[in-house]
């Protein structure tokens, strides 16, 4: 067994930008930044006057590109390389992140990662996801470091909009429906039934602060409520990945996320948005009713998350998107940790039936 489960320290703490210096200089003194155009200007003071005051040079900083993608990657390794820098730090959201750890890999630095979102566990975990220069699901890459230090400041996430915290709830969500389904037929080794505890605890704290952290963060607060949702998005989801590996930390939900995004009209919807959508699919999937899902569907409401195929902006969308999305689904490696046999008219069916009791859900309240 070899498992990845965790950075080598993670800090979650008000005012930690400032202090980044003293905690990064025992990785190097020369470092090369790049992430999101907003994530770096939002860090850019406390993180720049925290780096200076340890006789930390930033050799660079600069916007990743975009998206996660081959030439972004390359180029910026290029850049890197030149620059003579001794550590990497990406900062931002998601795919902002994935980029870092892939070129801190391709350059073999260590990596320090600062989420200005707690939209993904993608500042814990490493592995990245690819995409197209144009933001199409590629693949899962896992030549992509393992963060050393991992820092994250709740008062930028709390001044994020709020649809990034909430869409990060729809990705952690996923972690126990998607191991669930994976380990029904895996052996039940310790790694597997922690990664099952976790994740199970994971629902809950989403489940119990959810709507409270939504709240805060519609109020640029940070409280006890947004700093449990911050650690349960980016730390216990991450460890939930690193413990499951690419047998379990993602199933149906995923790869039906990864199948819509082909669909030009989802590409203003947020990944965990998708992904809590996918979810519902799962369900459906796994042959569960609507009385099984139906309080799943109420957190949904509590959270803003879509439950039916108009609030994920697919009113109108034609069925043959849909039926080519679903073929693709079928084809993503995610696809493969489902303990049967799932073909493109099965989950074709399943995006219908998650429309038909998102709709059933809003004719009853």
């Amino acid at each position: 067994m070899e498992k990845i489960i965790t950075p080598n320290k993670y800090i979650r703490e008000e005012g930690i930008l400032k202090n980044a210096g003293d905690l990064i200089a025992v990785l190097g003194k020369k470092v090369f930044i790049l992430g999101g155009k907003t994530a770096l200007d939002k860090v850019k003071n406390d993180l720049n006057d925290g780096l200076k005051k340890s006789g930390i040079s930033i050799l660079k900083t600069v916007w990743y590109g975009g998206e996660c993608s081959e030439k972004n990657i390359k180029n910026l390794t290029e850049e890197v390389l030149a620059s003579g820098a001794d550590v990497i730090l990406g900062v931002g959201g998601g795919k902002a992140l994935d980029t870092a750890k892939v070129v801190a890999y391709r350059t073999n630095l260590p990596v320090v990662t600062i989420p200005t979102l707690a939209s993904t566990c993608a500042a814990w975990t490493p592995i990245s996801i690819m995409y197209t220069d144009e933001g199409e699901f590629i693949n899962i890459c896992y030549e992509a470091a393992n963060p050393a230090l991992v820092m994250v400041e709740p008062k930028i996430i709390a001044e994020a909009p709020v649809r990034y915290l909430t869409a990060g709830i729809g990705d952690t969500l996923a972690k126990w429906y998607e191991f669930e389904i994976a380990a029904r037929n895996k052996e039940q080794d310790v790694a597997t039934v922690t990664g099952l505890a976790i994740a199970k605890l994971c629902t809950e704290i989403l489940i119990q602060y959810g709507a409270a952290a939504k709240k805060a963060a519609e109020e640029k607060r940070v409280d006890f409520s947004l700093n449990q949702i911050i650690d349960a998005n980016i730390m216990l989801g991450g460890m939930v990945s690193g413990l499951g590996g690419a047998d379990l930390r993602t199933a149906a939900a995923h790869a039906i996320y990864s199948g819509l995004t082909i669909i030009p009209e989802l590409h203003e919807m947020y990944h965990g948005e998708i992904v809590a959508y996918g979810i519902l699919c799962q369900c459906a999937l796994d042959k569960q009713s609507f009385e099984d899902v139906k309080n799943l569907i109420a957190f949904y409401q509590t959270v803003d998350l879509p439950i039916n195929l108009t609030q994920m902006g697919l009113k109108d969308v034609q069925p043959e998107k849909l039926k080519t999305a679903a073929k693709l689904a079928t084809e993503i490696e995610d696809m493969r940790n489902v303990p049967f046999a799932v073909s493109p008219e099965m989950v074709y069916n399943a995006i219908l039936t998650a429309d038909d009791w998102g709709n059933k859900f809003l004719a009853i309240i």
